[in-house]
C-alpha cells in the first residue's frame, strides 16, 4: 500500500523520519512516499484529504478532523518557548496592537497563539514562512511571527524579541505549546492506522536513539544553519512529548483547541480523537 508521507522540509521533521528515510526502521509491507512541503501547504492538502499521512498545524486539525485522527506522537511542543514576534525596533507587546504583522499562514498553530495572545484587534498580513523575517528588516511590515529555525537566527538580523508565545503560554497556562502534530486519514482503518502509528514511532524512537546520524541528515534541511544551532533546534521540538504526548500534551493540547474553540477560531465544536 501507498503512504504518502507529508512533512515540512526542516530539520526537526527530518529528524523525525529519518529511522524511516534511512531504512533502519523497517516500512513492514508499505511503501512510503516522503512528500515535502511547508506546513502552510501541508494544511491546505488536509483540507482536501490529500496524503494519507501528514504532519498539519495544530490550528488545522478541527477543520479537517472528520478525515484524520491524531497520532499518539510526532508532535512538535515547546515548554516555555515558541514561535517569537520580532520587530526592526523595541516594541512592548502593547504596541502589536496599532502595527502591521508579517504572519507565516492563517491556519498556522503561531497565528492561534498570536490571536490568543493579542487579542482579535491587530493588523497582519501572510507572507511565506522564510520571508517573514525579510519584510521585516526590509520595513515592508513592522514586525513578524517567526517560526522554525528563524527562532533562533532573528537576533543576526538585528531584530528583537517583542514576544515569545511558548513562553507566554506556559506562564498563561503551565503547559507546553502544542504546534505541529501528525495525522493519519480515517479512511485507512483501524488495523492499518495502529501499524502506521507504530511505525513512526519507531522512527522517533530510532533518531533518538541515533542522534549523530539523524542529525546529519536533519542538517541537510538546515537552511543554512550551523551544526550547533541545528542540533539545537531539533533538541527543542523533538522531545520526550515528540515520543508520546503523556498527559502533559494531551492537556496541552486540549487546552489550545478550547480556547480557539472559545473565540470562535473553528468553524464548530473541536473532537480530539488519537490513533490506539
Amino acid at each position: 500500500m501507498l503512504i504518502r508521507l507529508g512533512h515540512s522540509p526542516d530539520p526537526d521533521d527530518a529528524f523525525m523520519f529519518w529511522g524511516l528515510a534511512s531504512g533502519r526502521v523497517g516500512a513492514r509491507g508499505f511503501d512510503f512516499e516522503h512528500v515535502l512541503e511547508g506546513i502552510q501547504t501541508l494544511n491546505e492538502w488536509a483540507l482536501e484529504g490529500r496524503l494519507e499521512v501528514t504532519a498539519i498545524s495544530l490550528h488545522t486539525y478541527p477543520f479537517v478532523q472528520e478525515r484524520y485522527m491524531l497520532l499518539p506522537h510526532g508532535a512538535s511542543m515547546g515548554s516555555g518557548y515558541g514561535p517569537v514576534v520580532v520587530s526592526r525596533e523595541p516594541l512592548a507587546r502593547e504596541d502589536l496592537g496599532r502595527i502591521e504583522i508579517a504572519v507565516p499562514g492563517r491556519m498556522t498553530t503561531a497565528f492561534l497563539a498570536l490571536r490568543l495572545c493579542l487579542g482579535e484587534d491587530f493588523s497582519y498580513r501572510e507572507v511565506p514562512f522564510e520571508s517573514v523575517m525579510d519584510e521585516v528588516t526590509a520595513g515592508r511590515c513592522d514586525a513578524g511571527l517567526v517560526i522554525h529555525e528563524g527562532q533562533l537566527t532573528f537576533e543576526r538580523q538585528g531584530l528583537h524579541k517583542v514576544v515569545d508565545l511558548g513562553e507566554w503560554w506556559l506562564l498563561e497556562t503551565g503547559l507546553p505549546l502544542p504546534l505541529g502534530i501528525n495525522v493519519a486519514r480515517r479512511d485507512l482503518g483501524a488495523e492499518t492506522l495502529h501499524v502506521l502509528s507504530e511505525i513512526l514511532h519507531d522512527s522517533i524512537e530510532a533518531g533518538l536513539e541515533h542522534r549523530e546520524e539523524a542529525l546529519e541528515y536533519a542538517l541537510e534541511f538546515g537552511r543554512g544553519l550551523d551544526p550547533a544551532l541545528a542540533d539545537r533546534f531539533v533538541g527543542m521540538y523533538v522531545n520526550e512529548l515528540t515520543q508520546d504526548y503523556g498527559d502533559e500534551g494531551r492537556a496541552a493540547v486540549t487546552e489550545l483547541l478550547r480556547r480557539g474553540e472559545e473565540i470562535g477560531a473553528f468553524p464548530g465544536p473541536v473532537r480530539v480523537e488519537f490513533v490506539t
